[in-house]
């Protein structure tokens, strides 16, 4: 049984949180926790949310043992950009691209085959 959470809308640019997601992709989740504790980067807090929430679903609504759970999938799509301006010399503006991200955690408890 495969159970996901997702959390959108996140004000980090999903480049950086595919970076930290490549981590913990495979990991059991006790392995997936501790990774994330240790990790020195910005996008471990939403990420670790993310996965309690995937992990507080498979235990609450299908009775799964959170300690069989692994991190079966983890990717971060690309969410709506912010678009401002920052002015420029000569009376000139250039853009800036402020990015959002949606991460999404599908946990597992590693018992079915992944199709092909």
């Amino acid at each position: 049984m495969k159970v996901r959470a997702t959390a959108r809308f996140i004000r980090q640019s999903p480049y950086k949180v595919r970076r930290v997601l490549d981590l913990v992709r495979g990991l059991p989740v006790e392995e997936a926790r501790s990774v994330l504790r240790f990790t020195q980067r910005r996008a471990t807090q939403p990420i670790s949310k993310t996965l309690e929430s995937a992990v507080a679903n498979a235990s609450h609504n299908f009775a799964l043992d959170p300690g069989e759970l692994m991190v079966v999938e983890a990717f971060a799509d690309e969410g709506p950009t912010l678009k401002r301006y920052r002015p420029r010399a000569r009376g000139r503006a250039t853009q800036i691209l402020k990015r959002t991200s949606h991460i999404t955690i599908v946990v597992g408890d590693g018992r079915e085959k992944e199709d092909n």
